[in-house]
């Protein structure tokens, strides 16, 4: 699912991953060009790190939400999960094995797109 998301993104926003951590390289960041904060982050991480059954590791994509009751709703189905790795309320990992469809993730993809926008700079009034 790692390509298929990759494809979207460099299509939809000309974002190609980046790979920032040498003791993680196959950790793979989504980022703005303009601000270069993340709006994605792709991780393989122990099954059992997630509740899930298993020692094996599994992909999941951290995205960030606007709204902390969608967080809510969004963690109490499977394949969503409080941001792993992430402390912030805001934040969400979905399993990217699809237990969760693409057309699911792609929209959350968006959304962390946008809430991690640059801010336009206010003007001064005279």
């Amino acid at each position: 699912m790692r390509d298929e998301i990759f494809k979207y993104v460099k299509q939809k926003y000309g974002v190609e991953p980046d790979y920032p951590f040498p003791n993680a390289p196959t950790f793979p960041v989504l980022r703005h060009a303009d601000n270069r904060k993340w709006f994605a982050l792709i991780m393989d991480v122990p099954r059992n790190r997630l509740g899930l059954e298993g020692e094996a590791r599994a992909d999941v994509i951290n995205v960030k939400l606007s709204d902390p009751l969608l967080v809510g709703l969004l963690t109490q189905q499977p394949g969503y999960f409080p941001g792993y790795h992430i402390s912030r309320g805001s934040w969400i990992s979905v399993l990217l094995d699809k237990t969760v469809p693409l057309e699911e993730i792609y929209p959350l993809i968006d959304e962390s797109f946008a809430v991690t926008a640059a801010k336009p700079k206010k003007t001064k009034r005279k």
